[in-house]
């Protein structure tokens, strides 16, 4: 028995894993009694439940759990702290449907309570006998007195791994939650506005119809297709997102349609598009203002045959996606100037969605300053900064042309270059320049002038001055860069044109510039 003894204490406090503890615990006893089947069980919301089973047919008793109101050995012993051993089917106590798909049957049954530190029964482990003539337990007195101790001993190292496994899970969770609050983007604020647009979202979601959705650049076009999508019967699904003026027209055909291998130099394999990808999903395309004529007959294909050609194939796929597209052009007025096909316009504005500008919700800008403060600081996992009471009346009045894309930016440049925790008016310096910290309101710049520009051309030398004060090469070009961007609706082929260079040294630009829309 000392020998056991020792290797008992052993087998529990070398293990830290949980459940092969719980299955080192009992086993170990099972050992010690020479029986094979054993069980372990611990109070829950709604009984007793087994968290742990040893032996033939074990399976069938692991996670079941014994109500309160019905009668059991375990809950016996667990409500009152004390051993037993039952007679199984004599005892009134014992809970005999546990056993009602096994072959072998219990005959003997040893149960012991499990104790915490201070003194509270939390559980139970039962051993088994099983054999014939139910006389494999050695219920010895002295030697039941010699295994309650050891079994005390266990309880404590079971009951701190419960504890230890519980608050892993808890952790694992919040950690999850994070991660996913971090993570996901979320439409924030309580203007009347925006209440208003996510409402009709919410109807939109409902229906399978395409929807387009118009407004300025930066106000939050995509956020609220995936929010249509995520109320949608195909949340389930994909949701794939292309925009349709950041990519060379010659690929955009090959990246919604797909292409088969040797279909044109460069194909070295087949390739499944945006539309067959997405099925059963959801296919947001951004800045369709800007898709070129010859893939509008293509997309006018897909919304009335759900069918899809891919480059080099002679034939057609049937593919099932609900389209959502988005543009911040007047796509009436392109249809006018022959940019946009007619019978494409009205098919993808079945269900029309406006996404009001910043400047539409000012009551919103707290909030979500306050959200992207907090998305920001979890991310860099340091503290929450917030800011002064003279600097957000400075950001309230700020007139944001780049709507809540400048904004988050804004936030994600401020809290870096930002030492204290609390960003005051002086600190905002840093990011605004004296000429365009802030646009009055009845004041909007000069058309087609870059941000800070129309006071330096229109004023005076040292208005100048101070536009170029302490600014480096590469400031002065991002600025640049973010005007034709901007100007152009962030279609880069026009932003290269207008600044006399090619499209792939703009591109080259954008990135080294870590510019993107």
């Amino acid at each position: 028995m000392v020998d056991k003894s020792f290797d008992f204490y052993r087998a529990i406090s070398e293990e830290l894993d949980p459940e092969r503890l719980q299955q080192k615990f009992l086993t170990a006893l099972l050992d010690l009694q020479n029986v094979e089947r054993g069980s372990i069980w611990v109070r829950s919301e709604t009984g007793y439940t087994c968290i742990e089973a040893v032996g033939a047919q074990s399976e069938n008793i692991k996670s079941m759990t014994i109500g309160f109101g019905q009668s059991s050995i375990v809950g016996w012993v667990i409500e009152n702290g004390k051993m037993t051993v039952a007679e199984a089917g004599k005892d009134a106590r014992h809970f005999w449907q546990a056993e009602r798909q096994m072959e072998i049957k219990s005959r003997l049954i040893l149960c012991f309570p499990l104790f915490l530190r201070s003194g509270e029964v939390y559980g139970a482990v039962q051993i088994i006998d099983t054999s014939a003539g139910g006389n494999h337990l050695n219920l010895d007195q002295g030697y039941l007195d010699l295994l309650q101790q050891l079994i005390d001993m266990g309880s404590i190292a079971l009951s701190n791994s419960l504890v230890f496994s519980k608050q892993a899970q808890e952790n694992l969770k919040l950690k999850q939650t994070l991660e996913a609050i971090s993570d996901r983007d979320v439409m924030v604020g309580n203007s009347a506005a925006l209440l208003g647009v996510r409402k009709r979202a919410a109807e939109y979601a409902r229906t399978d119809f395409p929807v387009l959705i118009t407004g300025e650049s930066g106000s939050g076009k995509e956020l609220l297709a995936r929010e249509i999508h995520r109320l949608s019967d195909r949340s389930r699904g994909p949701f794939l997102a292309q925009n349709c003026s950041c990519i060379p027209d010659t690929l955009l055909e090959s990246e919604l349609f797909g292409h088969e291998k040797g279909a044109f130099t460069g194909a070295l394999k087949t390739k499944a598009g945006l539309f067959e990808a997405a099925n059963e999903g959801t296919v947001f395309l951004d800045e369709i203002g800007d898709m070129p004529l010859q893939l509008q007959a293509r997309i006018l294909r897909v919304i009335q045959d759900g069918e899809i050609k891919p480059i080099g194939n002679t034939r057609s796929k049937k593919v099932n996606v609900r389209i959502i597209s988005a543009t911040n052009r007047d796509l009436q007025s392109e249809i006018g100037r022959e940019n946009f096909r007619e019978d494409l316009f009205y098919r993808l504005n079945v269900l029309p969605l406006r996404v009001p500008s910043l400047r539409e919700r000012p009551e919103d800008i707290p909030l979500l300053l306050d959200h992207f403060l907090s998305r920001e600081a979890l991310r860099l996992g340091a503290a929450c900064k917030s800011f002064s009471e003279e600097a957000l009346e400075f950001l309230l009045d700020h007139d944001w042309p780049g709507n809540i894309r400048e904004l988050e930016n804004f936030v994600k440049h401020i809290i870096v270059i930002t030492p204290g925790q609390c960003i005051t008016r002086q600190d905002l310096s840093h990011h605004f320049l004296p000429t365009t910290a802030c646009r009055q309101k009845d004041g909007p710049p000069e058309k087609g002038a870059p941000d800070g520009v129309e006071g330096a051309a229109a004023g005076n030398g040292a208005q100048a001055q101070n536009l170029f004060e302490g600014c480096t090469w590469e400031e002065l070009e991002r600025r640049y860069v973010l005007y034709l961007l901007e100007k152009n609706k962030w279609h880069i082929t026009r932003s290269a044109r207008e600044a006399g260079v090619n499209r792939s040294t703009f591109d080259s630009r954008m990135k080294k510039l870590n510019i993107r829309k």
